[in-house]
């Protein structure tokens, strides 16, 4: 299985970009996504943005993952 994570374009030159997970700064490549804009949300998959998307929807994916990582602590105590 795959998985790629919403994540938020904060700088970017060139195919390279800056972006935010949790507050981690990873660089990623934009090589997949050339119309990606500073303060877009892009599709992450190893090491690479393989697609924009809305917003919202990327809130709403990265509210699940904090609830799951909050039940499972909650779960391991």
């Amino acid at each position: 299985m795959c998985l790629a994570v919403p994540v938020q374009v904060i700088s970017r030159q060139g195919d390279q970009a800056e972006v935010d997970i949790g507050g981690v700064k990873r660089r990623v490549s934009l090589a997949l996504t050339p119309e990606a804009k500073v303060g877009d949300y892009v599709l992450l998959h190893t090491g690479y943005a393989i697609s924009v998307v809305d917003e919202a929807e990327a809130k709403e994916t990265l509210k699940i993952f904090e609830e799951m990582a909050r039940l499972e602590e909650s779960e391991g105590q």
